[in-house]
């Protein structure tokens, strides 16, 4: 084991029992020692510790009470509005970009095939196009996963979300991951696209979510992402809190999976979030019940 290696897992164990003693701790806090007394029944707006707190102790969602102007109000620049489904059609895909373009959302997803054509759609506008990498299992090899990015790049993505080998980060192969996640990484950084790195929380413990958040902080990645939306679970408060805690303030996080409504997005954003992938954008945005789904 090299001396590196060695410093990576000493810093994965003692961010690893922080978390979970935190997760064990119970009690009452006296409020007239906690700072944040008086947020009641509005922490999410007013204080990012007092989330972090209450998610760490076993929230599964933070209800938002605050002042709307603490909670963005324009909620669409913060949505990827994704379109991954298999059966999607030419015409699906102009759909999205359209809808993209009305509601100004951050980017839309699509996947590798759909990039040219989203591109073009929206070329005139300030909406960028996202493609996913590995998708969605994470198994394919390096050197496939860093083509794949650099072809998507050439085809108009600026912003790549690839995936993790799950089954190496549970093998404890953690070299192997954080060098499959620096080839990706050093493919889009030399075109000037954003990578995120999707870590799939839903088949991982919390032990393996601080491990994964800090392989792909150490491959300069610029974003650590929850879920693809096609395994077991999506995105939770609890999760996005622990992947902000690890990664720290500058680097981005990415809530995705089952996101619906703006009550949704309000928490993860609350809880450390910088983006949403979202198939529901449209709904989330405009509160339409029947506004269609993408996924």
């Amino acid at each position: 084991m090299t001396e590196t290696t060695s410093q990576q897992n000493d810093l994965v164990e003692a961010i690893t029992r922080e978390v979970l003693a935190a997760l064990g701790a119970t009690g009452p806090t006296s409020s007239a020692t906690d700072p944040c007394a008086s947020c009641v029944r509005s922490c999410a707006a007013q204080c990012a510790t007092k989330v972090r707190d209450i998610v760490a102790g076993g929230a599964s969602r933070i209800e938002y009470h605050g002042p709307a102007d603490d909670v963005p109000q324009d909620l669409a620049r913060y949505i990827d509005h994704t379109l991954l489904k298999p059966d999607a059609t030419a015409a699906d895909i102009d759909r999205l970009c359209s809808e993209a373009a009305e509601h100004r959302f951050a980017a839309v997803c699509v996947n590798p095939t759909w990039v040219r054509r989203a591109a073009d759609n929206l070329r005139e506008t300030d909406v960028a196009v996202a493609s996913v990498i590995g998708f969605p299992f994470g198994a394919s090899t390096t050197e496939v996963k860093a083509m794949e990015a650099r072809r998507a790049i050439r085809d108009g993505a600026s912003e790549i979300d690839m995936v993790i080998n799950i089954g190496e980060l549970k093998s404890g192969m953690y070299d192997t991951v954080r060098e499959d996640i620096a080839r990706v990484s050093d493919a889009c950084r030399e075109a000037g696209a954003a990578s995120k790195v999707i870590i799939e929380t839903g088949l991982l413990t919390d032990e393996e979510k601080v491990v994964a958040c800090n392989l792909a902080r150490q491959a300069k990645a610029d974003f650590v992402k929850t879920s693809t939306g096609y395994s077991k679970g999506g995105a939770t408060v609890f999760d996005v809190a622990l992947m902000r805690e690890v990664v720290g303030p500058k680097m981005g996080v990415k809530a995705s999976g089952g996101i619906r409504t703006a009550e949704d997005v309000q928490d993860m954003i609350a809880a450390g979030a910088t983006r949403i992938g979202a198939s529901a954008g449209v709904k989330i945005v405009t509160g339409e019940k029947g506004a269609h789904e993408q996924y």
